[in-house]
Parts: C-alpha cells; structure tokens; sequence
C-alpha cells in the first residue's frame, strides 16, 4: 500500500458515506425485526429453533441476549450459525424486548439460568448491544467469572471452576465461562440524551449509576470478548473495553455489524478464547 493509499484508509469516513452505512443499519434492523413473525416463533408459539437444542457436549452453551428493543429472534442469524458450528444454543423467555431495568434483567437471566444444571462444558453469553451490560452485571454478580480467571490464569480448566462458584453459598451455580458481546456501550452512550424522555434509552447515559458500576467493576473485564465495526451511530464513543479482549470488525453499523461473517469468526473465536485454559 501506497502512503497516499494508507493515508485515505486512515482517514475518517465522510458525511455521505456516513449516512449510507447508517441507512443500511435501519433497513437491517427492520428486516430484523420482522423476523418475530417468522416461525418457530409465531402467533400463539414459544420455540427456538429446532436444531439449537442439540450439540456437542465438549463445548460451551450459548446464551443469546438481544439489546433494547429486540427480541431474541434478531440474533437468529447468529444462533444459527453457532448451532451449525456445534454448540447447543438457547434463549431466555420472558425478557420481552429487553426495556427493563438491567440489574433486575440480569438477576432474571440468573435465576433462569440456575434452573438448569449447568454444563460441564460451561455457558458463554453471547450478546448485542444493552445485552453485554446485562451480560456484564451477570458475570459481576454471579462470581463465576472470576473463578475462571484465575484458574485460566494458572492454566486450568476455566469450565470445571466456573461450574464450581456460586456467588453466594447454597445458590446454584451457573456455570459461566465469560461474554462475547458486539456493539456494547459499556462506557454508555451521550446519544441517549436525544430520546431522554424514554427510560430504556435513558439508562445508557454515561453518568447512569448502573453504567458507571459496570465501569467501575474491572475484575471480569478479563473474561470479556468485545467485537465493534469501523462506525456505530448509536455508540460514538466505541465498544472498545479496557482489560476486555477487543477485536475490531470492518463492517459499519449498530445492526448490521451482527450480519458480517467477520463477526461471526470473531464472536467464534471469543468463544474459544474464553473457553481455553
């Protein structure tokens, strides 16, 4: 490469290339959310996919979290793709379109979660945009994070310790090995303020008290897989997370970046890489 030829590459998008990626993240998003409509999930129905509730044993479940607005059938793309790879895929019922409060969405996900043995190949949450925060308050909570880490750290099985450490004595244990979150704001997002009046939106203000905890809390940054495209027009501030592992994609947008078989690699590789001892 040339450096007149690096020297545009480095060079931040203009306004109407801004405003075509941003376009096309609506139109996806859309499409997205006509997917509810789409079976196994149809009027009167409450099924995933087939063909996520088999898998191998040797890897991890997957947990999808949709962000604010979605439900869990705008990352079916995803759950897809996983489910081909090998893993048993699942989601939680009952969360709707995500618009509550996050900690009490987290202890939701947690309670449902401890419902169920957890696997001995552990769980990943895997997760789009408000649904990292949920995934990260999760981890917090939950304690299993930590105990992965360090027994990663000492070259253990990061599984066997996380299936092992219940945040408090006599609670089941959940089994998580870590987060694969895409497009997350975890330092929130100054664009919030535009639709202020609506609570959901206000919550990712970055001096909200839940946000400035997560950001607060950096002992399971390290089990923390963070993908982001090139441009999000709902997060200017970036993905990016300090102590996370972070892995920049070249597809733009908030939506479509789910889309891109770059995430998709990524988010796999996330997967593996919180999985590793």
């Amino acid at each position: 490469m040339t450096d007149a030829a690096a020297e545009a590459s480095a060079r931040p998008p203009g306004r109407l290339t801004r405003a075509v990626w941003w376009a096309n993240d609506y139109i996806y998003a859309a499409r997205r959310q006509a997917a509810v409509l789409a079976p196994p999930w149809t009027i009167g129905r409450r099924r995933k996919p087939l063909a996520w509730r088999t898998g191998s044993a040797e890897l991890p479940e997957i947990v999808l979290l949709p962000g604010v607005y979605e439900h869990w059938t705008f990352m079916r793309p995803l759950g897809d793709a996983l489910a081909a790879a090998g893993h048993r895929v699942t989601v939680v019922h009952g969360l709707g379109v995500n618009r509550g409060d996050i900690g009490a969405t987290s202890d939701r996900l947690g309670e449902v979660l401890a419902d169920e043995p957890a696997p001995e190949a552990g769980r990943v949450l895997v997760a789009h945009s408000k649904g990292g925060l949920v995934g990260k308050h999760l981890l917090i909570s939950s304690g299993a994070a930590v105990a992965a880490a360090v027994e990663a750290t000492a070259g253990g099985d990061p599984a066997e310790a996380a299936a092992s450490a219940p945040a408090e004595p006599g609670t089941p244990a959940l089994g998580l090995l870590g987060l694969v979150a895409v497009a997350t704001p975890f330092g929130g997002a100054r664009r919030a303020r535009i639709l202020f009046a609506d609570p959901s939106i206000r919550a990712f203000l970055p001096d909200d008290r839940t946000i400035v905890m997560l950001g607060r809390e950096t002992s399971v940054n390290g089990r923390i897989v963070s993908i982001f495209g090139p441009f999000d027009p709902h997060i200017p501030e970036g993905s990016a997370l300090d102590g996370a592992t972070n892995i920049a994609v070249p597809t733009p947008g908030h939506f479509r970046v789910l889309a891109s078989r770059e995430t998709l690699a990524a988010v796999r590789e996330g997967i593996a890489l919180l999985s590793a001892g």
